[in-house]
């Protein structure tokens, strides 16, 4: 093939535990869910080559009809997710398709992310077999233990690390199933790569690219989707 086969691997069996009670993935924004809002931009890049989501045992047949319902053409596959991140990232990527190169891990809670952000990506990751987007902090961070501020590192140095994380394929899986073995917590993809020593390269993401983890964020992310004119 002219191209690497890069497989979109989406965690989506999260527990949406500062929702107030609601599965955030099926909330809706301007008429849309979450999910389908996520799956559509993966849909529409011409480097996305198939899609395998991570979900609850409960939410797969629900997943399937919102895949139907709202356009997504790729080879798609749903598969159970596993008690953490890193077990439900390893199960789509042990169920992709065995010509993948490359993985590019994909919140499911970030519907706002473009086509554009993920070719991006993508094409860094195939330069240099990990890539990430993210954006400078915008407030000053501190470290603090017990309420009590310890230090306040530079500001200059700090990124907020989006998705999608784009690997080669064979690295994110050694790196998950050491991670797995290991018992690690991780929050995202790009630590697991971190701690088998190899460097993961940062591309400019998009204060726009926002995870829906609260209440709030449905309101602005509603917003920016008004902004946009309802399109991607």
């Amino acid at each position: 093939p002219s191209r690497s086969y890069c497989a979109a691997l989406v965690p989506a069996a999260g527990a949406s535990s500062r929702m107030e009670g609601k599965d955030k993935l099926f909330l809706y924004l301007n008429g849309c869910p979450v999910l389908a809002l996520t799956l559509q931009a993966l849909d529409r890049c011409d480097l996305i080559d198939e899609i395998v989501v991570a979900a609850r045992q409960d939410t797969i047949l629900k997943i399937g009809d919102l895949c139907r319902d709202y356009g997504i053409h790729k080879p798609l596959k749903i598969v159970e997710g596993g008690e953490t991140r890193t077990e439900s990232v390893l199960h789509a990527a042990l169920n992709a398709s065995p010509q993948a190169d490359f993985f590019a891990v994909h919140d499911g809670a970030r519907p706002l992310v473009t086509p554009e952000l993920i070719e991006t990506t993508v094409q860094a990751a195939y330069r240099c077999s990990a890539a990430a987007p993210a954006v400078p902090l915008k407030d000053t961070v501190k470290i603090a233990v017990d309420g009590v501020v310890q230090s306040t590192p530079d500001r200059s140095m700090l990124y907020a690390v989006q998705t999608p994380q784009v690997f080669d394929a064979s690295l994110l899986k050694a790196a998950l199933q050491s991670a797995a073995e290991q018992k690690l917590t991780l929050t995202d993809d790009c630590s697991a790569v971190e701690h088998l020593g190899k460097k993961v390269y940062l591309v400019d993401g998009s204060y726009e690219n926002l995870k829906i983890t609260t209440p709030l964020d449905v309101a602005v992310a509603e917003k920016i989707l008004d902004m946009r004119g309802g399109i991607l």
